[in-house]
């Protein structure tokens, strides 16, 4: 059977996948988990034989409150890593794309400016969790791992970290650029320009407050280098 141009999206409820959604890009399917369940493997061969798609957009999963990959370990092993990997072993079975949603959150978080070849050390069971889910991936030659930083628009919080450097972008502005880069391979690197957390919120609503991250819940400079993404994408 020739393979046609879907792309199945997995994790459509989520906060991107709805924005994904409202972009109503020709080819995009949306299953939801009654009909592909990342946790089953004949839930996930069963919905692929039906759409034979080109490539699987992985976003399905645990994230936050971040507090509970540490309360509750075994849902984001089972998400994170256990479904993921249920999703490579499938995709590699029927020669299917896979396009993984990581983290920025797996660098160490000291230095900042990561590129995508630099070493990883996740700060949080969040992290960890996702690395798991990168590990599977990486043993697929036929994927694309992207290592987000985003936020919902508008910004939500009333305060902001002044004392945390990150990439955040827009879901809406991911959304766009995911069409640009969908046909890369390996790992990339996806945000804006580095800023700390107030700085960028700061410019979207001038009335935040300034915040300090006192309990060291977050890396203090998680900022990755994305030339790489600038050459895709200009």
């Amino acid at each position: 059977m020739m393979k046609k141009k879907y792309i199945v999206v997995t994790g459509g409820g989520g906060r991107f996948g709805k924005i994904l959604k409202k972009k109503n890009y020709k080819n995009f399917i949306f299953p939801p988990k009654s009909k592909l369940n990342i946790l089953k493997l004949k839930s996930i061969e069963k919905f692929l034989k039906k759409t034979n798609p080109k490539t699987v957009i992985h976003l399905a999963g645990l994230s936050r409150p971040m507090s509970v990959h540490e309360t509750e370990i075994e849902r984001s092993i089972m998400l994170n890593i256990i479904g993921t990997s249920n999703l490579v072993i499938i995709c590699k079975k029927m020669n299917i794309k896979i396009i993984y949603f990581s983290t920025s959150y797996i660098y160490p978080g000291k230095k900042g400016n990561y590129k995508e070849q630099d070493p990883i050390l996740p700060f949080n069971n969040y992290a960890w969790s996702k690395l798991g889910g990168e590990s599977a991936v990486q043993m697929y030659n036929n994927s694309l791992i992207l290592r987000v930083c985003m936020t919902e628009r508008p910004f939500l919080h009333k305060k902001a970290f002044s004392d945390v450097k990150l990439n955040f972008i827009f879901h809406d502005e991911v959304a766009t650029i995911l069409k640009k880069i969908i046909n890369q391979k390996g790992i990339l690197n996806l945000g804006g320009p580095t800023k700390t957390v107030y700085d960028f919120a700061k410019k979207y609503n001038p009335n935040v407050k300034k915040a300090f991250d006192k309990n060291v819940n977050y890396p203090k400079n998680i900022s990755m280098n994305i030339s790489k993404l600038k050459k895709l994408i200009n």
